[in-house]
């Protein structure tokens, strides 16, 4: 007797949870910043050839899998091939590891907020600086794990609730929740975008971001960023594309989907970069300090600079001014991320339940949370902001892009592309054909192999930040070989999946 696969309840339902799982915290603190020290606006050209030549080739195949194999990432590659399922399983892992210190960031962002509505974070920028080595730079050395935070604990346990209560029911809810969480950052970051375009100085940090520089696209370091990008921003290699496609029926159209989710949220990076360096032009003028000196990229970025930057607005709401922007802006990251996480929790709830259909979906997902909430509080100790980049790092750098190499080769060249692309084309409204089947079988490949030659060159020439190779063994490369390892010990486990 087969079991009913849950259905997302409507087109705008399934587009919506897509884009706010590629919509993250990234897209308003790492892409500007990629863009502004990459050729500015002729960023934009390698950029949206990425998009073109590998994610939404990559986004059609794995919607394209999961639809086809009504099946999460596992489940697809082991209906698609015995053999294969432990990709599946190792991209689950990978995504279990980058949710639980997101999560943590997001309990920073907890904490930045509660610290907006008091301005607790300080008037100047060196009290500023002060409150958030005291909150997340605490040490410089991974040995320090120690002192945990418990404001950020209490951030931690808002965050994994949150996520539980919004999926453990399934994609009915997260199909109703996504129609509010994923409008809602954008209408912020437009409130954001028109206070900055008013300031003073606004048009010197839109100038930073867009001016373009066109010797900046001869140089293969501004291509590898704007595939890096592509590739990270669109949760590509997570499972997460794979599981939500799987909630549609058969012979409903993925293809333009691909276009409106990679379009959406390059939008939205686009946006977030008028909206940060605006502000920005202003902090610099006020500060009478170059642009390129104001501007950090990620963490640094959200919770220390831009912070700065608003204690230096003018009081266009009386008093309650920095308290209400800085409010805004943390509401923003908060939002942007959650949609995020809950897809990566998601996607590794799928695969478990694939596989075990008798295990209830309430269970499952409460004892991820509650194990991820527990794995997590190390990123809330001293040397929690180190341990968190060096796991990112190798997650992002390493894992995610191998994921997406196997995937190509898998579908490429050991399953054959062609049937899916047939399945796929069935409810297509952009048929996929030979320009698709290039992009997986032979760009794509080559471009991931790409970074991750040039990624371990370096990391042979220099260890990573300068950091202990002890910590990067048991941070980066330990993370990657034991999400490996669960991959093939998951497929060698029997289960007791229903086929539909």
């Amino acid at each position: 007797m087969s079991e009913i696969r849950e259905r997302w309840a409507s087109r705008p339902a399934f587009v919506m949870a897509a884009i706010g799982s590629a919509v993250g915290l990234g897209n308003l603190w790492r892409f500007p910043y990629i863009a502004a020290t990459h050729g500015g606006g002729a960023f934009l050209i390698p950029y949206f050839v990425a998009v073109l030549t590998t994610g939404i080739p990559l986004m059609i195949l794995e919607y394209g899998l999961g639809q086809a194999m009504q099946g999460s990432a596992p489940s697809a590659f082991r209906r698609l091939r015995r053999r294969l399922e432990w990709i599946g399983w190792f991209a689950l892992a990978i995504s279990s590891v980058i949710c639980i210190y997101y999560a943590a960031v997001m309990a920073w962002c907890w904490r930045y907020l509660g610290a907006a509505v008091t301005c607790e974070w300080g008037a100047t920028t060196d009290e500023v600086g002060a409150f958030f080595d005291r909150t997340i730079a605490r040490a410089g050395t991974p040995a320090a794990v120690s002192n945990i935070n418990l404001w950020l604990v209490l951030g931690l346990a808002l965050t994994w609730a949150a996520i539980y209560w919004i999926i453990y029911k399934g994609v009915h809810r997260v199909g109703r929740i996504v129609m509010i969480t994923v409008p809602l950052p954008v209408v912020l970051i437009l409130v954001l975008l028109v206070n900055g375009l008013r300031l003073d100085g606004a048009t010197q940090g839109i100038n930073y971001y867009l001016n373009p520089t066109w010797a900046k696209l001869i140089e293969p370091a501004t291509w590898l960023a704007a595939y890096g990008q592509v590739f990270f921003s669109l949760t590509l290699g997570f499972g997460v594309l794979t599981a939500y496609a799987s909630y549609l029926p058969r012979r409903k159209d993925v293809s333009n989907n691909a276009f409106i989710t990679s379009f959406g949220n390059a939008l939205v990076s686009f946006m977030a970069g008028f909206a940060v360096f605006s502000v920005l032009g202003y902090f610099a003028l006020q500060t009478n300090a170059p642009i390129n000196e104001v501007a950090d990229a990620g963490i640094g970025l959200a919770f220390k600079v831009y912070p700065q930057a608003i204690n230096s607005l003018p009081p266009v709401l009386g008093s309650y001014t920095h308290h209400i922007f800085g409010m805004i802006f943390f509401i923003t990251l908060l939002s942007l991320g959650i949609d995020s996480a809950f897809s990566l929790v998601e996607a590794v709830v799928a695969g478990v339940h694939d596989k075990w259909p008798h295990v209830r979906r309430p269970a499952i997902t409460g004892l991820f949370c509650v194990g991820a909430f527990l794995l997590g509080l190390v990123f809330l100790t001293d040397a929690g902001l180190v341990w968190l980049d060096i796991v990112d790092h190798w997650s992002l750098e390493y894992g995610l892009v191998f994921v997406g190499l196997i995937e190509c080769i898998a579908i490429g060249w050991i399953a054959g592309i062609r049937p899916l692309g047939d399945a796929i084309n069935e409810g297509a409204e952009i048929r996929v054909g030979l320009w698709w089947r290039v992009c997986i079988k032979l760009i794509t490949p080559a471009l991931l192999i790409t970074m991750l030659v040039l990624n371990l060159i370096k990391e042979i020439g220099k260890p990573y930040s300068g950091y202990p190779v002890w910590a990067l063994i048991v941070g980066g490369w330990f993370v990657i070989f034991a999400a490996a390892a669960i991959g093939f010990i998951l497929t060698r486990t029997t289960g007791t999946e229903v086929v539909e």
